[in-house]
């Protein structure tokens, strides 16, 4: 064991943080701390590391275990040079290649006994040498820099000078060379960009020793925890697996404590109600018969109301009018900033109903071809054709769209005003802004606080044709999924910028790859243009997609017409198997309803034949007898049928 957190409790004022905070992480182990926003993940680990004080319980590390901690903005702010800055680390090293330097210089004029104290020496520093991997700190340093997405011409910049994502990656490079026996990291994907993540993710995987990291990046967090430690409501538990198996058991739990409280809560109205009904009758027997039963109903354990999954937040996303079947044509798009040249000759086109996912490294263009589309940005070349009564909703990572001078019931209602007073605070209810919330200034928001005004305008906006710019950030997890499931049932058209990986695999159709000036189209989700990328690597890249491009769309070299007509028949495949998928899914809801109708039919029979008039009338107990009888007939059947189709 390398560490042990043992009924940790925290609270801040009233509000308890958590209560028996109980876990413990292995050697070599890699856990994730999840939760939502506030939820005190940040706070545990600075229980942790020390920084804050626990109001009891203990942390205890294994003997002679170190450890290294990331927070979540860690800044390395020094006149060193970033390259020197990671070297710094190393310095036991270089001091052992500068004694074995000046031994080997000794040696040159000594003899004798003198001679051989000094190769002894000089092979004991070798081996202490070697053994911290000294022949290779230099290409290491290199590598570290490199996969956090710093260029060789960047080494050779001070520190000081940086933004504070650059910091920050400085920061974590400097961790990872110091290669602790646990790593704790907060939100070490935030200033990453894809590349630069999944570099980490190897890195990880890799590493010997133990890792403990707080992410919103699930799919960061599929691949490389093994445990997730959940805080919620004050309450901590522990899954093993990675997120998705998380979620898969927490739905799984969730549902179970919920028909359990639903089933108690029934069963207590329904003794409530019997209670009732014998004191009415006001005779002693009847009485002490109620008071019997009120005595056993005060000894239940009253399980507590589980919080409802995904409640805090609401979203559907509809249009107020369809589009024609082409919704944008893109030819020829260029664009520079002075030398700096983004893109040039970029062509695409977008079809009703699609969901487009542009992504590629940082500062390669991907939000400009956004702001240029929504003419917030002028092109240097090319044109953009919007098809037939195409409406657009626009969701800026920067939030300019806002009014940071108006409150948020201003910000809704001038731009709504056919709205009612109750129609706004409502809709910024579903957004969790309640009670003189709704009269904060914009510019006194965090920057997840405006990310969610800005989705309450893209909800009312009704457009047909949603463009995203990092819609997730700031987003903790649940607030996310309520999106991801928003888009998914959106019937309109969708392009957007993301480094989400999860939230690109589960919302994107198709995906466009910004690299080196030009587009590379992939048609599927994030998972299938990593498998095409890798079969891509030696061969000829793909077209833009399921449309063919107008010529200088996509890299250099046009795919031959039977490759076009593979990927045609790539995406009717994929629309058969999403058909028979849907299908199968209006199927099962239609046998869950059935069972439901059943089991509700079967309890009614069950409350009917209680009934005084029912019971002594013995030709319609037989009937109802024969009803519930066919009725679990019938039930067998739809379970049966639910079984085989869940399968």
């Amino acid at each position: 064991m390398i560490l042990s957190c043992q009924n940790i409790n925290k609270a801040f004022h009233e509000k308890q943080v958590f209560k028996n905070c109980s876990f413990h992480i292995e050697d070599h182990e890699k856990a994730a701390i999840v939760g939502i926003n506030g939820a005190g993940k940040t706070t545990l680990l600075r229980i942790i590391v020390g920084e804050l004080e626990a109001d009891s319980g203990q942390v205890v590390f294994g003997k002679d275990t170190s450890y290294g901690y990331l927070a979540q903005n860690a800044e390395t702010d020094s006149e060193h040079t970033i390259y020197d800055e990671l070297l710094e680390v190393k310095k036991d090293v270089i001091l052992l290649e500068e004694k074995i330097r000046s031994c080997e210089l000794e040696m040159r004029h000594v003899e004798g006994d003198a001679l051989t104290a000094l190769m002894e020496q000089y092979a004991l520093y070798t081996h202490q040498f070697e053994q911290a991997d000294g022949y290779s700190y230099k290409s290491e340093i290199t590598g570290v820099l490199k996969g956090l997405g710093f260029t060789e011409e960047e080494f050779s910049k001070q520190a000081s000078t940086l933004s504070g994502g650059q910091k920050t990656r400085v920061a974590l490079g400097k961790l990872l060379l110091r290669k602790p026996d646990l790593i704790i990291l907060d939100e070490p994907t935030n200033h990453l960009d894809m590349s630069s993540i999944a570099w980490l993710e190897n890195y990880l995987l890799n590493y010997k020793g133990a890792v403990l990291i707080v992410s919103h990046d699930r799919y960061f967090l599929d691949k490389i925890a093994s445990k997730i430690i959940e805080i919620d409501g004050a309450a901590v538990s522990v899954f093993s697996g990675n997120y998705s198996d998380y979620a898969v058991k927490k739905e799984q739990l969730r549902t179970a404590r919920w028909n359990a409280y639903m089933n108690q809560q029934q069963e207590i109205k329904h003794q409530e109600a019997v209670i009732e009904k014998l004191r009415s009758f006001n005779r002693e027997k009847s009485i002490r018969r109620a008071e019997s039963r009120e005595k056993m109903l005060q000894k239940i354990d009253v399980l507590e109301k589980p919080t409802e999954t995904r409640a805090d937040m609401r979203m559907e996303l509809t249009p107020r009018i369809m589009s024609g079947n082409d919704v944008m044509q893109v030819e020829g798009l260029a664009k520079a900033f002075g030398s700096e040249k983004l893109f040039a000759n970029l062509s695409f086109a977008l079809k009703r109903g699609e969901h487009v996912a542009i992504i590629g490294d940082n500062g390669t263009g991907k939000t400009t071809i956004l702001k240029i589309i929504n003419g917030l940005v002028e092109q240097d070349a090319g044109e953009i054709k919007l098809g037939s009564k195409v409406h657009i909703g626009y969701y800026d990572q920067e939030h300019h769209v806002l009014h940071p001078d108006k409150t948020l019931f201003e910000e809704i209602s001038d731009e709504y005003p056919t709205l009612t007073n109750t129609e706004i605070r409502n809709v910024l209810a579903a957004f969790l802004f309640t009670g003189d919330d709704v009269f904060k200034q914009i510019k006194m928001l965090s920057g997840g606080e405006r990310g969610r005004v800005s989705l309450a305008k893209l909800m009312l906006s009704e457009a047909n044709f949603l463009i995203l710019d990092e819609p997730t950030n700031h987003l903790d997890i649940m607030s996310k999924e309520i999106l991801e499931d928003a888009i998914n049932s959106y019937s309109g058209t969708v392009l957007y910028v993301s480094h989400d990986r999860y939230f690109i695999n589960r919302t994107a159709s198709r995906i466009l790859e910004l690299e080196n000036g030009s587009f590379t189209g992939y048609l599927g989700n994030y998972d299938y243009y990593l498998e095409k990328k890798a079969e891509n690597t030696l061969s000829a890249p793909e077209t833009d997609g399921a449309f063919p491009p107008a010529a200088g769309g996509s890299r250099e070299g046009n795919p031959s017409s039977s490759a076009a007509s593979s990927l045609k028949q790539d995406w009717q495949s994929q629309k058969e198997a999403l058909a028979a998928q849907r299908k199968k899914e209006n199927a099962l809801k239609r046998c869950e309803s059935e069972i439901e109708r059943l089991e509700k039919r079967s309890m009614e029979i069950d409350e009917e034949m209680t009934h005084p008039d029912v019971c002594i009338n013995v030709a319609k107990l037989q009937e109802l007898a024969r009803e519930k009888e066919q009725i679990e007939e019938n039930l067998l059947l739809q379970m049966e049928e639910w079984e085989s189709l869940s399968d």
